[in-house]
């Protein structure tokens, strides 16, 4: 039995401002098995609803993420909402250092804890300081040299933050096309191999110098 030729790719026109100008993974869905486009594409539709965090919490997660990633116009990465489901359905590391608390319990307190220096400072929550003086807060648990913050390591804090934020940011595909990522491998493969030796599906860093926040996501949100 003779396969029919593959139908070749396509990707939109290049367009300015992207340093990956044309991109778009979505555009490549096709190539992929049923149950990696219905993963990827459940991320690209309304955002799951909130179960875990309180109302207040997601207001003081969502201002300390936006900080951690520089999301700092809409349209975003739903960030909180995937971080939420993920402790809602206790999809953790499956480990935490024995001097932390689980997970789930670990973003609550700290969250609170970000609250309560606020509070003590300012008057007001996390999320209702400035940007900048929310920076300074989360460069405090940073850098600090304490052997705990709240009750906890400021380090092993630190880590649970960037690990989940991280995680849900880079598993979205506007972060995708922001560092060049066409989307799984998986049933299509590569070829090419060696340093800058491009599939035909991929795009060259067009302006290596530009900062890509924002740009992707905003074609994407049209």
């Amino acid at each position: 039995m003779t396969r029919a030729a593959p139908e070749p790719l396509h990707l939109p026109e290049p367009d300015g401002g992207r340093r990956y100008p044309g991109l778009d993974v979505m555009a490549l869905s096709r190539h992929w098995d049923d149950a990696t486009i219905a993963a990827v594409a459940g991320r690209m539709g309304m955002p799951p609803d909130i179960r875990f965090f309180t109302a207040g919490e997601v207001a003081t997660a969502s201002a300390l993420c936006d900080r951690l990633l520089a999301q700092d116009e809409d349209p975003r990465v739903p960030v909180v909402a995937f971080i939420d489901q993920r402790l809602t359905e206790k999809e953790t590391d499956g480990w935490h250092y024995d001097d932390m608390p689980p997970d789930d319990q670990a973003w609550r307190d700290s969250l609170a804890a970000l609250d309560e220096d606020a509070r003590r400072d300012h008057g007001v929550r996390f999320d209702e300081l400035a940007p900048s003086a929310q920076v300074e807060y989360l460069q405090a648990v940073q850098g600090s040299s304490e052997d705990a913050w709240h009750g906890m390591p400021p380090g092993r804090v630190w880590g649970l933050w960037t690990r989940y934020a991280c995680t849900a940011f880079y598993s979205h595909p506007w972060a995708w096309e922001e560092i060049g990522f066409t989307g799984p491998a998986y049933p299509r493969g590569y070829k090419n191999r060696g340093i800058d030796a491009r599939e035909p599906f991929e795009v060259r860093d067009d302006r290596p110098d530009l900062d890509p926040t924002k740009a992707s996501r905003a074609r994407g949100a049209r």
